[in-house]
């Protein structure tokens, strides 16, 4: 009996032993994985601030809230199954899926562009796509709707960055690299995001504490600075949040057509990021990003600015009519 019992504790060792070390490998794996995606998950966090601009104060963590479930829902419930089961029956998929998602990047994000540029056109166009102005709660709906449609795309960038970068092996391993790596970024995203979107109540409890000097002036000094910066660094992340939509949908564009054998304007993107970077060594590494983030946007801006008399006269009026046919359509 004894030796019967220590045989199945070691083979309950065995089995712990094993699962530890699956465990270890998926946790390594998922931080590679995670690690090559790590630009597009930057422009995430950048693009989500902009969507909570605008709310009161009260809003606007169930906003990030709302918003950070919607990314999670669309990480595990679709884009993990949906990446697994298109890399194993249509890998073909992948790239013009990605591409239509770029597409309506660069037209999310011209459209804002087109809106601060021309109020009046844009408030015309918003009426012609069924944007039209409503209730505060309506509108906070409308926003988060917006935010998650945009975290799609993102969401989508990265777990195909990510499934690229996890070696062939088995399903299950796979499907918990992409699960750690969906969990782990929308923490880490949406944990920044609110923090920044409340860094001015910080400020605030800060700048009226009442400890002694020196620690009290400091922290008094630093909740003021908060205060007054906060408002600025929001609509500055507003600007960056436009900008990387339009320069990440340009980037998917390009690089999908560089799949289809259409590899020009990524060579000449990258011929040209090398030769002025390569006029700045000290700073090279910045320099090609920026001029390749700045080339994207601009192709993205052109998609996006192609894009909105699209939506306006055909896509958006096809739709309605196809809304009109559903039953129990007004």
């Amino acid at each position: 009996m004894s030796i019967g019992l220590i045989a199945l504790l070691d083979d309950v060792a065995a089995l712990a032993k094993t699962a530890a070390a699956s465990l270890d490998d998926v946790a390594g794996q998922a931080a590679k994985a995670g690690a090559k995606a790590a630009g597009v998950v930057i422009d995430d966090a950048a693009v989500t601030p902009r969507y909570v601009v605008g709310f009161a104060a009260e809003r606007e963590l169930p906003i990030v809230g709302r918003i950070a479930l919607g990314s999670l829902r669309n990480k595990l419930l679709f884009l993990l199954p949906g990446a697994l089961a298109l890399s194993a029956l249509a890998p073909w998929a992948i790239t013009p899926l990605l591409m239509l998602g770029g597409a309506y990047l660069c037209y999310e994000g011209t459209e804002k562009v087109y809106e601060a540029l021309f109020p009046h056109e844009a408030h015309a166009h918003e009426d012609q796509v069924g944007a039209a102005a409503g209730t505060d709660r309506t509108v906070e709906d409308r926003r988060v709707a917006s935010a998650i449609k945009t975290d799609f795309i993102l969401s989508a960038e990265i777990m195909a960055i990510t499934l690229a970068a996890i070696p062939e092996g088995n399903f299950w391993t796979r499907a918990a690299i992409l699960a750690v790596v969906a969990l782990g970024i929308t923490v880490a995203v949406y944990g920044a995001v609110a923090l920044i979107v409340k860094a001015d109540d910080a400020g605030v409890a800060l700048a009226n504490n009442t400890a002694a000097p020196p620690l009290g002036s400091l922290g008094r000094g630093v909740g003021r600075a908060l205060v007054r910066g906060m408002p600025g660094l929001l609509k500055l992340l507003g600007i960056i949040g436009t900008a990387a939509m339009i320069w990440v949908g340009g980037g998917i564009l390009i690089h999908g057509l560089e799949s289809y054998g259409l590899s020009a304007p990524a060579h000449a993107i990258h011929d040209l990021a090398g030769r002025i970077g390569a006029m700045l060594p000290a700073a090279r590494g910045f320099i090609e990003w920026l001029v390749t983030a700045t080339a994207s946007g601009l192709v993205g801006l052109v998609v996006g600015g192609a894009l909105i008399p699209l939506t306006s006269f055909v896509l958006a009026p096809a739709w309605q009519s196809v809304s009109r046919l559903r039953p129990g359509a007004a």
